[in-house]
């Protein structure tokens, strides 16, 4: 399984971003997929999973900021992110859950700019 994130960049107090995800190997529509992201001396934190029913959750951080979305029959996840905040900032990482196992990929920095 192999996970490819991308759509990061510096962006505004304010601004928009959509991160993408692209999953290969895997049997996607069955797995559970998440949006994680760790900040500079932080420790990684959940920011926003579907499962396969296409149930999200959010962290309460992001709550109405942030859309989790994922394609019914192809293989990306998406993480639409408005009115970004500098405490934002941070290396967002894509992981999937699949058959008791877990893959995390390569991770996109977003950068917030106040």
């Amino acid at each position: 399984v192999q996970l490819q994130a991308s759509g990061g960049g510096l962006v505004q107090a304010g601004g928009s971003l959509r991160l993408s995800c692209v999953a290969s190997g895997t049997a996607f529509s069955s797995s559970a997929i998440g949006w994680f992201r760790q900040a500079p001396g932080k420790q990684r934190e959940l920011v926003a999973t579907i499962n396969r029913g296409s149930s999200t959750n959010y962290a309460d951080s992001v709550k109405g900021r942030f859309t989790i979305s994922r394609e019914r029959y192809g293989n990306k996840v998406y993480l639409q992110m408005i009115n970004l905040k500098p405490e934002d900032t941070a290396v967002y990482y894509c992981r999937l859950n699949e058959g008791g196992r877990t893959y995390w990929g390569q991770g996109t920095q977003v950068t917030v700019s106040s």
